[in-house]
């Protein structure tokens, strides 16, 4: 008994010299030649939107999607408020979005932060400039403020090695803007940290770097001031992009890596980049980080992506030249949540957050506890529950062509397992009269998609996309499968009768 009670004391000891005060162990990412120890730094926060690395002080500054700005310091996990905005505008997607936190060596600090407000019934999205010390922000200055809208917002910000601002924008739900580069919506703006034009942009006088964008989630730089996106498509092919500047990146003409969706003498004559990886089903790609420590040998010249709808954490390697992706890893699938931010520190450990208690919870979640900044550090022994990362493939597949699968594919991020969908935003599917009529009707909505709808007096303000891409038997499939299920009792079609309300 003495020599057990020993060896617990001894483990005990050895797995908290692991780990900071207040950190609590999860487990352990067993990588091909590396084991990463997985800990939860930070939990009971409100929809944590950003993370940024304060490295005068070892601190991780975070916004939270209401208008808290806080900081974890990372000497003992404990969370403070630095500030809480008050002019915020917080409805489903919009609120207290990107930051940047600038830190040169011998001038002013400054944190940039990008959140929407609301005036009558105008939305706008707002660049800020807040001077920065020691955890501390003041003199917040308005640098630019742009047209907004309940969703399609982007703004998640960089500062690049140019000592530029990098503001990626959303199409504020109007897909013209992206192509309109009189406008500067869907784009990626470069601005001067006093929030001036850059006297050296591709477009004089003008902020736009580059133009075809939906909705931008992530944003990053890496070696050789590479810069890097990732972008929420429609219905299908949400993409990692790399940005150069006077390119087109073709929302709303193309999505992917597809042709325009109309060849017309017009759309012949532009030449659209192609995202570095796309993915159909999508996967709502959130932040995006660069790692290129060789703390983590395996993941050295890569892109971490956190992922909402596929609630994962991702490993997109990248060629030497960081001008392709040649691999795809998945971690955490469907099991911390929806993930929303990822931060890479210079000393190669990784911090990412939760997004559990936003407007769209998945099956299961939020947690009591959530939401959550977890930790991945190098570490040699394996604690806990072991986690492992799953090589993907570059363009993921439903597994069977069922109407379960494809329902869960395609429609159950908004309209849930249980049909039940989110009151005021996705209507429910249970019961449902569109559902159990006329099916030309319901068969032109999952074509054409649909907007501002009225249910038994509810008004839903998402809009459904256009499913029109689905092969006929798919589509088949899916109202099939809703017609008989979530207490549906409407009769099915076979494909031939689909084919005649199309």
């Amino acid at each position: 008994m003495k020599h057990i009670s020993i060896l617990l004391i001894y483990i005990c000891i050895l797995i908290s010299s692991c780990t900071k005060k207040n950190e609590i162990i999860i487990g352990t990412v067993e990588l091909s030649n590396s084991k990463l120890l997985l800990t939860q730094a930070a939990d009971s926060l409100d929809v944590p939107w950003d993370l940024q690395y304060d490295k005068t002080n070892n601190y991780i500054i975070f916004s939270e999607i209401k208008g808290n700005i806080k900081k974890l310091d990372l000497n003992d996990n404990s969370v403070q408020l630095i500030t809480a905005i008050p002019s915020v505008f917080q409805q489903r997607t919009t609120g207290l979005l990107g930051m940047a936190l600038y830190q040169p060596l011998q001038s002013e600090h400054y944190l940039f932060v990008s959140y929407t407000t609301k005036t009558d019934d105008k939305i706008y999205s707002n660049l800020y400039r807040y001077i920065y010390k020691d955890g501390t922000v003041k003199n917040p200055k308005l640098l630019l403020q742009i047209p907004g809208n309940t969703g399609h917002n982007g703004s998640r910000i960089i500062i690049g090695t140019d000592k530029k601002i990098y503001w990626a924008t959303g199409d504020a739900a109007i897909d013209a803007n992206a192509q309109d580069i009189t406008k500067l919506n869907g784009k990626i703006l470069r601005i001067n940290l006093d929030g001036s034009i850059p006297k050296d942009n591709p477009t004089p006088n003008s902020y736009v770097y580059a133009w075809g964008f939906r909705n931008m989630q992530g944003l990053t730089q890496g070696e050789n001031s590479i810069i890097y996106t990732s972008e929420h498509g429609d219905a299908v092919e949400d993409e990692v992009n790399l940005i150069q500047p006077l390119h087109n990146y073709g929302w709303p003409l193309i999505e992917g890596k597809n042709p325009p969706k109309k060849e017309t003498d017009s759309t012949k004559a532009i030449v659209f980049t192609q995202p570095l990886q796309s993915w159909t089903p999508v996967i709502a790609p959130a932040g995006i980080s660069y790692y290129g420590s060789t703390k983590i040998p395996e993941w050295r010249k890569s892109l971490l992506l956190t992922t909402l709808k596929s609630q994962s954490l991702r490993v997109l390697k990248l060629s030497e030249d960081g001008k392709a992706i040649i691999d795809e890893y998945t971690l955490f699938k469907d099991q911390l949540g929806r993930l929303r931010s990822v931060l890479t520190l210079p000393n190669g450990d990784i911090y990412f957050c939760t997004s559990n208690r936003d407007w769209n919870p998945q099956k299961g979640f939020p947690k009591p506890e959530d939401d959550r900044i977890y930790k991945l550090s190098l570490n040699e022994k394996a604690i806990g529950k072991i986690f492992t990362s799953i090589k993907t493939t570059s363009a993921p597949v439903v597994a069977e062509l069922s109407g379960k699968n494809l329902y869960e594919a395609y429609c159950a991020s908004c309209h849930k397992s249980d049909g039940k969908g989110i009151m005021g935003t996705f209507p429910s599917l249970e019961k449902s009269t569109t559902v159990n009529g006329d099916i030309k009707t319901l068969s032109q909505i999952i074509l054409k998609g649909l907007k501002n709808q009225t249910i038994d007096g509810v008004k839903y303000d998402a809009q459904m996309p256009a499913f029109n891409f689905l092969k006929d038997e798919e589509a088949t499939a899916i109202i099939n499968y809703i017609r008989s299920n979530f207490k549906n009792q409407a009769s099915t079609i076979n494909i031939n009768q689909f084919k005649q309300t199309k």
